[in-house]
């Protein structure tokens, strides 16, 4: 039996598994079900050229995350490193940059799971939305093991569904390649759409958050992390290909579900059900890892004062920062209740992307006994996830950029008073 954790502190309950599991869940539902729309809209035929683009910077990223994650086995991923390796300024910019980006992705996979269960419906699937991120949020608050288990069964069955269709558009459908080239290519609209597709691969961070809560965190975060992307990245590129080949880019940009637009086009109605299910679970999956991530973020910020100290009470019974987890669902319902899903997807990717690049000049400030790869892979995550931002859609940038003003004016301002570090660990 684990040891009971001091107080205002989280229980090592988690193995490789569980937290494999929990990084596949936060990616999954994101991507496939929500931004190869938007993507296929911004860069046409060239789509599976943005994945490949996103995939490398977030496999840049993956390998900083990890690098220090093993070095840093604690709550708050980057806002924790950012503050150690760079200073106080850079880990509060990469927590803000968390906290609002993943609150946004939140909401958009509420809106997404209401999209597909209630299409016809606008004011009805904003309500399910509600409705998920209240029950969802009630599951998180009886402690992380129960969240992993429930995560595990949702993945389970989403990439079952995202299976079958792949094999049903295959099979059934009438695959073309010359549907891919339909499309000019654009290097604006090809960055653009990794920047949106970039948003499919985020979950990973969702681990690295979990640092006071597996065992043998050295160990289990960083092939949790390669895991988890590696999976997610297999199923991108199944289900995209398969899309593009059968539907064309046309189709899929113009459909609020491409999968299931994909699917009657390859004249299989009957598995409209099973994507429907599928995507679905895979939006359920994801708002509950990502609900619960927000909130271990959000308490590290409190320990040290960078937000309010009373979001980093820790309840005793389950082993989880409820306070911060209710404040979070709150938001993301307000969100879910006035926003669209394509500006929740551009403004996550713009404060996710800054949250990488201050996560690889992180990791390019360690030394070489603590380094796990060269320092050429975080040259080329700061600088991908730099051009993914500049590229993103107007709007989401301007939007981005005010949210992060505001949040390091309020931190200039009003500032933290009685930080108190939580952990004094080395910086070499």
């Amino acid at each position: 039996m684990a040891p009971a954790p001091g107080e205002g502190e989280l229980r090592r309950q988690l193995g490789a598994v569980d937290a494999t599991v929990i990084g596949v869940g936060s990616m999954v539902g994101a991507g496939v079900f929500s931004a190869i729309g938007p993507a296929a809209a911004a860069a046409g035929s060239w789509l599976l050229l943005g994945l490949a683009l996103a995939a490398i910077v977030a496999c840049c990223n993956a390998f900083a995350s990890a690098q220090l994650a093993a070095q840093y086995p604690v709550s708050g991923g980057t806002y924790f490193y950012g503050r150690e390796r760079l200073g106080p300024w850079w880990g509060f910019a990469a927590g803000w940059c968390f906290v609002t980006g993943k609150t946004a992705s939140c909401a958009a996979m509420a809106v997404t799971f209401g999209a597909y269960v209630l299409p016809d419906s606008a004011i009805g699937r904003r309500a399910l939305g509600i409705a998920a991120v209240v029950a969802l949020t009630a599951v998180t608050a009886r402690g992380i093991t129960r969240t992993a288990h429930v995560t595990r069964v949702l993945v389970a069955v989403s990439i079952g569904a995202l299976a079958f269709t792949v094999v049903t558009l295959f099979v059934r459908g009438e695959p073309d390649v010359d549907r891919l080239g339909g499309s000019a290519f654009g290097a604006y609209g090809v960055l653009q759409s990794a920047g949106l597709l970039f948003f499919s691969f985020a979950g990973y961070a969702r681990i690295a958050t979990l640092g006071e809560e597996v065992r043998e965190p050295a160990r289990t975060i960083p092939r949790a992390i390669v895991a988890a992307l590696g999976v997610a990245l297999g199923l991108y590129v199944a289900v995209a290909l398969g899309a593009l080949l059968v539907a064309g880019p046309d189709a899929i940009a113009g459909s609020a579900a491409p999968l299931r637009t994909a699917v009657e086009l390859a004249g299989a109605s009957f598995a409209k059900p099973i994507v429907t299910v599928g995507a679905a679970v895979a939006s359920l999956g994801a708002l509950l890892a990502l609900l619960s991530g927000v909130g271990r973020t959000t308490l590290a910020m409190a320990r040290n004062r960078d937000l309010p100290g009373r979001l980093a009470a820790v309840d005793p019974g389950h082993g989880v920062p409820r306070t911060a987890q209710l404040a979070i669902a709150a938001l993301v319902a307000v969100a879910v209740a006035v926003t669209d899903l394509r500006g929740m997807i551009g403004f996550s990717s713009f404060g996710v992307l800054l949250y990488y690049a201050i996560a690889n000049a992180a990791a390019w400030t360690q030394d070489a006994e603590r380094r796990r790869t060269p320092r050429a892979l975080q040259a080329v995550g700061l600088t991908g996830c730099l051009a993914l931002v500049v590229t993103l859609p107007l709007a989401s940038v301007v939007v981005g950029a005010c949210v992060l003003a505001a949040g390091l004016l309020a931190r200039l301002t009003v500032g933290p008073r009685g930080a108190r570090p939580r952990y004094g660990l080395s910086r070499r």
